[in-house]
């Protein structure tokens, strides 16, 4: 799996936590990190989730952790990119189901909201969930991946 991760100067702790956790994880290809690298960089939340959300869109990363200081701008911002679905999860059983009943490819977390250890469980276990295409939430997804594609379209 090829994962791709960013925060802005409110997350940049949470992410790094994350990147190297992800770094260190047998299941885990390769991690790119878009940044930021410290707090100093104030670059904005929204430029970072829709570069991380473009990756995603073009192939070049299978899913994305993304970190700002609440979690929901950042999901906000990578959900504007068309095929891309993010959340801000702060639980294992929100996680579990972004994959298995939406099929997500971004979780999110707010820095301020959840702390560090938990955000570590839940991607550990996030990273081994997968969407079954053949369940019965696929029609629902598809139903999301139409009105997009329809909607783009026009």
């Amino acid at each position: 799996m090829r994962i791709v991760v960013a925060a802005d100067n409110a997350g940049v702790e949470l992410k790094n936590q994350l990147r190297d956790l992800l770094l260190a994880d047998e299941r885990v290809r390769e991690v790119t990190d878009l940044g930021v690298p410290d707090d100093g960089d104030d670059r904005a939340y929204p430029l970072l989730g829709l570069a991380a959300a473009e990756r995603i869109a073009s192939g070049d990363a299978d899913r994305g952790v993304l970190v700002c200081g609440t979690g929901i701008g950042m999901a906000i911002s990578a959900n504007k990119v068309a095929g891309v679905r993010a959340t801000v999860a702060h639980d294992s059983y929100s996680a579990e189901r972004s994959i298995k009943s939406n099929d997500c490819q971004v979780i999110t977390f707010g820095a301020r909201a959840i702390g560090p250890e938990l955000a570590k469980k839940i991607v550990t276990e996030w990273v081994g969930y997968t969407f079954d295409p053949s369940s019965p939430s696929a029609s629902k997804v598809a139903h999301i991946t139409d009105y997009e594609q329809t909607h783009l379209a026009s």
